[in-house]
């Protein structure tokens, strides 16, 4: 692994830090951890989604443990990019941030997804599928945060 001071640090923000951003937090930390330092909050504090944890436990990444997290509580780190998940995150992007490289990648909520299963394994494929969408994107890291623009 690399110098962790020579990788490049990265936000993902989304409405509440629920879901998504720690997706793509977890993700990151297990595909790119030697490149990317990944970290995740929320514009509110939601905690962590049951279901997300879940299916990111199906690939063996545990986020179960992880906490909901703001803007506030990541003070003091100098972000290299931060990259907003959602509508909201991307329309209330604290001022804090503004500085910061941004780059917006929507994700549905997988919630909205699952609106109108019938049991809970169809709720869980809409969250398998936000995750697997978030890996893809992931992969991408950090080659789609140099070209975006």
């Amino acid at each position: 692994m690399e110098d962790k001071d020579k990788r490049m640090k990265v936000l993902f923000l989304c409405s509440g830090n629920s879901c998504r951003s720690q997706m793509a937090e977890g993700w990151t930390k297990k595909l790119k951890g030697d490149v990317i330092d990944a970290y995740s909050a929320g514009i509110e504090k939601h905690g962590i989604d049951a279901s997300a944890a879940a299916v990111m436990k199906e690939v063996g990444i545990d986020i179960s443990g992880n906490r909901s997290k703001t803007v506030e509580d990541l003070q003091g780190i100098d972000f290299d990019y931060v990259i907003t998940l959602c509508g909201y995150a991307s329309e209330n992007l604290p001022a804090e941030l503004g500085q910061i490289k941004r780059v917006h990648r929507r994700f549905v909520h997988p919630m909205r997804l699952a609106l109108g299963a019938e049991n809970q394994d169809e709720e869980l494929e809409a969250y398998r599928k936000i995750r697997d969408e978030i890996r893809e994107f992931v992969a991408s890291l950090p080659e789609y945060l140099l070209n975006a623009r």
